[in-house]
């Protein structure tokens, strides 16, 4: 079975999705995620960062895709690091 989703659908699945794994990760430390407003706004505003440039058209040269990929590692980085400091 093939499931085709929007680009809002799979932009909400995979920001639900990363809620999810943080609040996980805080669960699995012992507790829930201390409140770091800093770490969250900056990790809301590179998800939205990834959202605008998913939605951007995709002749950049390849720039598009790298600012996606380093984005996407950041959102890796800023998550460890709340679950980190938690």
């Amino acid at each position: 079975m093939h499931i085709v989703l929007s680009q809002t659908a799979r932009r909400r699945l995979t920001v639900a999705a990363g809620a999810a794994l943080l609040l996980g990760v805080g669960f699995a430390a012992g507790g829930v995620v201390a409140a770091q407003p800093h770490m969250t706004n900056a990790l809301h505003a590179l998800q939205n960062a990834q959202a605008q440039l998913q939605e951007a058209s995709a002749d950049k040269g390849g720039h598009r895709v790298t600012a996606i990929r380093l984005i996407n590692e950041a959102i890796g980085e800023v998550q460890a690091g709340i679950a980190a400091g938690s």
